[in-house]
Parts: C-alpha cells; sequence; structure tokens
C-alpha cells in the first residue's frame, strides 16, 4: 500500500488558546500539496505537528497509511518519541524555515549533512560524507564551501545545506516550510526544478506565503486563515477562480508579471476588531497577545465584506462546491450582479444585444469599445434611466422588475458628463445633500459630516465657499469630483462609474482611481468601469468585456485581453491606444 497521511480534525493549542482548528487535509505519495495564508496562520504549528515537533496540545489524529515501519496504521500525534526518532529524518523530513537554529554553527555543513546518514546507521562514516556530497550537489550547492561554518555562507547557501539535510535520506515525506524564502531568483529557479524532479518518488507538503513557489511546486493547495482550512482544490482552479473572499485577497495582493491590476490589499482585521463591540465576540487581548480573539462565529467575518448574521454565531464547516471545498455560510464569493441576454435597440440601431455577464463583490468589470458601441447604453440599462427590450438583471441572487429606493440606494451611476447628474441651479451641499435626504439617512448634523467626508475624499477642502457654490461655478474637472462623491455618499455596493475620470487632470485622476480601490477593499465595493482607455482599464479591472456594435467580442482576465488579444477588433484598439514612447 503506498504512503499516504491523512490528517482529521486536528487542533492545536498553546495556554488553552487554539492555534489549528480543525484541519482536515489527506496527502498520498506522489502529490504535492501547498498550504498557503498570511503569517500567523498557524501553517508552521500545522507542519512541526506533522513532524511530532510541536508542543502544544493537540487533538485529532494523524493516520499514516503504509508507514515505512511496519505498522499498517499508525496516528502520529500518539506515537513514542522513540518510533518518532526511528522515523524523523528517514522516512519524514522537514526543511525548516528559520535556517539560523536549524545548522549547528561549530560543524562544518558537510558533516551536518552527512550526520544525517550515519545517525539512523544507513552508511558508514565516510559513505554518509559521500551521501552528502552527492546531496549538496543536487541542491546547486557550490562544492568548494562543503567544509564551510554555516556563518560563513549566504542566506540562500543555508537553506541549499537544510535542503540536502532533508533530502539525503530520500525521505517519504517531505515538508517544506518557506522553501525559497532566503534565495535568490536564479538559485530559487534551481532548486524548484531539483524538487520537481523528486515529487513522484513522495508526499510533499509545501508551507508557504510565496504563491509562485506553490504554483510551480504542487498540484492541490489549502487555503489557511487563523488555524482553519477556509478553501482546498486544484490549484489551477483556486488561483484563476478563487472561491473564497480570503482566498481571492491573497491572490489580489500577490505581485505577477501576468497581473496588470494594481495590487490590493484587504480590510483590516485589527480596526475591524477595535470598532466592532463587545457583543460581537471578541475576547480582550491579554498581556503579551498580539491580536484579540474571536469566540465565536466565522474567523474570517471581521474582515469579509459579504458576511450575514449567521457568520457572527456559526463556524462554517469545508464543503465541497464546484469540485472543491470552501468554507463560507454563503458558499464563496458571491455575485453581485448578474445580467442575462440584455437587449436594446433604438429604432433600426441595436445598442446592446443579448448581453450576459456576472460580477462578484469586490470586483472589477471594465467594458471598453468605441464610442457608439453601446457602453453607455448597458449602463442606463442597468439603472432603469432605459427599459430593455429582452433580458433580465439579478441584484444579490434576486431579479430585479421594479427599482426603489433600496435599489438606488445599493447601485450608483457616475454619469459621463456631470449636467447629467446635478442640475446647475444647485449648490454643492445641496447636490449632495439630495441622495441622503431621498433616503432618509442621518440627522441633519450627521449629513453635513458626511458631505465634508466625501469632498475630502474625491480632494476637496470642504469650506463654506465651496459649499454655498452654485455647481455651475466649478470647473469640468470639479464637477466630476462632485458628480463621484455625489455617487458615493451612499456607499453603495454596486458602482457604475461611466468615462468616471475623462475630465480629470492625471493627479486627480489617480487619486480617485485609489480611493475606488480602497473602497473596494474595505466595503467589498463592486464596480463596472465604461471607459476607451484601455491602459487605463489594464489598471483598475480584473476582467474585461470589449463591445463592438453592441456585441461582446472578447471578454476575459485583464491582462489575457491586453496581452494576448484574440480578435482583431480588440488588436485593433490596443494598437490605437497613446503611449508615451
Amino acid at each position: 500500500m503506498g504512503l499516504k497521511i491523512c490528517i482529521r480534525d486536528v487542533q492545536v493549542c498553546f495556554g488553552g488558546k487554539e492555534i489549528i482548528g480543525g484541519v482536515d487535509l489527506d496527502i498520498a505519495r506522489g502529490e504535492s500539496v501547498a498550504v498557503i495564508g498570511e503569517s500567523g496562520a498557524g501553517k508552521t504549528t500545522l507542519a512541526l505537528s506533522l513532524m511530532g515537533l510541536s508542543e502544544g496540545e493537540k487533538a485529532g489524529a494523524i493516520v499514516v497509511e503504509g508507514l515505512p515501519f511496519g505498522e499498517a496504521e499508525t496516528d502520529l500525534l500518539r506515537l513514542s518519541e522513540e518510533k518518532w526518532r526511528e522515523l524523523r529524518g528517514r522516512h519524514f523530513a522537514m526543511v525548516f524555515q528559520n535556517t539560523a537554529n536549524g545548522l549547528n554553527p561549530v560543524i562544518p555543513v558537510l558533516d551536518q549533512v552527512a550526520e544525517a546518514v550515519f545517525v539512523h546507521g544507513l552508511a558508514s562514516p565516510e559513505g554518509a560524507r559521500k551521501e552528502a556530497r552527492q546531496a549538496l550537489v543536487k541542491t546547486g550547492f557550490p562544492s568548494r564551501r562543503q567544509n564551510a561554518y554555516p556563518h560563513q555562507l549566504s542566506g540562500g547557501q543555508r537553506q541549499q545545506v537544510m535542503l540536502a539535510m532533508a533530502l539525503v535520506n530520500n525521505p517519504d515525506f517531505l515538508i517544506l516550510d518557506e522553501p525559497t524564502a532566503s534565495l535568490d531568483p536564479i538559485t530559487r529557479s534551481e532548486i524548484l526544478d531539483c524538487l520537481k524532479g523528486l515529487q513522484r518518488e513522495r508526499a510533499m507538503l509545501v508551507i508557504t506565503h510565496d504563491l509562485a513557489t506553490a504554483s510551480a511546486l504542487c498540484q492541490r493547495v489549502a487555503v489557511m486563515y487563523r488555524g482553519r482550512i477556509v478553501e482546498e482544490g486544484a490549484l489551477s482552479d483556486v488561483f484563476s477562480r478563487p472561491g473564497h473572499p480570503y482566498s481571492r485577497a491573497l491572490l489580489r495582493a500577490y505581485p505577477n508579471m501576468t497581473t496588470t491590476k494594481d495590487i490590493q490589499g484587504i480590510r483590516d482585521e485589527w480596526e475591524a476588531m477595535l470598532l466592532s463591540s463587545p457583543a460581537e465576540g471578541y475576547a480582550e487581548a491579554t498581556q503579551g497577545a498580539s491580536r484579540p480573539r474571536l469566540l465565536r462565529g466565522c474567523a474570517f467575518r471581521p474582515r469579509c465584506t459579504q458576511a450575514v448574521d449567521r457568520c457572527a454565531t456559526e463556524s462554517p464547516a469545508l464543503q465541497g462546491r464546484e469540485g472543491r471545498k470552501i468554507a463560507c455560510h454563503r458558499g464563496g464569493v458571491i455575485p453581485l450582479i448578474r445580467v442575462e441576454g440584455l437587449s436594446k435597440s433604438f429604432g433600426s440601431v441595436t445598442a446592446v444585444a443579448g448581453l450576459s455577464f456576472s460580477l462578484a463583490e469586490g470586483e472589477t468589470l471594465a467594458i471598453v469599445g468605441q464610442s457608439g458601441s453601446g457602453k453607455s447604453t448597458i449602463a442606463r440599462l442597468i439603472m432603469g434611466l432605459e427599459k430593455a427590450e429582452a433580458g433580465q438583471l439579478f441584484f444579490e441572487e434576486a431579479p430585479v422588475s421594479a427599482r426603489g429606493k433600496d435599489f438606488y440606494r445599493k447601485a450608483q451611476l457616475i454619469f459621463q458628463h456631470p449636467q447629467d447628474a446635478v442640475s446647475h441651479r444647485m449648490t454643492v451641499r445641496e447636490a449632495l445633500l439630495e441622495p441622503l435626504v431621498i433616503q432618509g439617512l442621518g440627522s441633519r448634523e450627521e449629513r453635513e459630516e458626511r458631505i465634508k467626508k466625501a469632498l475630502v475624499e474625491v480632494g476637496f477642502f470642504p469650506s463654506e465657499a465651496l459649499l454655498s457654490a452654485y455647481v455651475h461655478y466649478l470647473s469640468g474637472g470639479e464637477a466630476q469630483r462632485l458628480v463621484i462623491a455625489r455617487a458615493l455618499i451612499l456607499n453603495p455596493k454596486l458602482l457604475i462609474a461611466d468615462e468616471p475620470t475623462s475630465a480629470l487632470d492625471t493627479l486627480a485622476q489617480a487619486r480617485i482611481l485609489k480611493l475606488l480601490m480602497h473602497l473596494q477593499e474595505q466595503r467589498g465595493l463592486a464596480m463596472i468601469f465604461i471607459t476607451h482607455d484601455l491602459a487605463l482599464a489594464r489598471k483598475v479591472s480584473d476582467r474585461i468585456l470589449v463591445l463592438q456594435e453592441g456585441q461582446v467580442v472578447e471578454e476575459g482576465l485583464s491582462w489575457q485581453v491586453t496581452g494576448m488579444p484574440q480578435m482583431p477588433y480588440t488588436q485593433r484598439l490596443i494598437a490605437a491606444a497613446p503611449r508615451l514612447l
């Protein structure tokens, strides 16, 4: 029977504080599994438990099928230290993240690698040194430095020595804890090539926050947050279509050569906890603790923009969904808006023909095309300013028929021309006050505070002179910023931006776009970004939809559409885009 490690409901606590909570994971021979997540997620604690090195209180089981030293099934959590000494370093091996603690400073590195062979009685002292030399060469470590001491080596070279120590006995199960963290790009590439060649012979667990390392080495990935697996599935599926909001946040924050959109962060955990009331289930931070502890509900809830009441009281189970497992009460990232078969004509001219797309919460879809291609008509159809001849709109998973106050509180349109949005007879204060009055939001003082905050966000100083000025006194760029402030003042969930920065100078444009992306992080704001500027679409959007005469001719991830356009029309748009050099 082949080797298989079965992790079942494993929990690890230190001083009564849960670090690992109910982890389930299988790793078989010939398979590489990555565990990814932020620092402090519990990844290394899980690895140490698999090596019998964790000192915390443990529950659950880690069952190994086909254990090499004769026992058909053994729970590693209950294995004696004597058995562990037989297993560790011979059949199970780990490359530790901290190389300084993993190497003896007073022994040459060749002897340290050889010791791993000799202590298991696998070779004579000279034979062990021969095996050690070969293992060091395999990792790319320079032969002339094999008798050096650890303090004489670079961080990357020490990492190569640690890898050689783990591989020298050809283990059945290999754990790599940040295996490429200290390596330069060339050495990193060499190490990854070495590890790729070893995958078929053993089970491999890769602990990393480097998504490129996970992608290069692993077929499956488990995403860990606060000691729990929140998503597990095929790496290609999870990385291309992350299902959990936290998985999506990790991928958005990672600088990738194929990514065109600016990297994005995620709602700050500390801030979310500090702004919450004790009734929401947080334990106060104890002396020496790094953060407050969530007592109940979903651990990701403080940072999640799509949380519902159930998330505050119940911890979600890891359940199967579309070929993977996701721990989310809402089934993962949800579509905020869905359009099916939308069509509109003006006389004999077809403005929009059978348009269908969906937009997830916290996602940006750019719609690009020439003037007259139907972009603004789509915005007006979604907002109910034009009546569709065919098709259906779904908002928050419910069909939209009539659009009332509730819809317009959650969905806002930034018009291409400010005069379409605000009467020139209004003052700046009146223009921003109107949506708050219509929705019945806030007291007089609260409304005034929201007005001033909205103006600051778009780059105005909220003086009384500005607040009392009529809209037609503003310049074109100032009027556009006012329209953006008016659209944002209700804190909408969907923002349709029709050429929102076309009248702005480049500095004002950058400020507004940074604001919109910040709101996307903090509120889960979904955006439909209508533009003819492909360079801008690349920087702000997750996906691009290319429109020609009312029909979608190409759509996909922004880097794919702009970097590898398939349709001649898209290629023409990109070729015609302005360039500085």
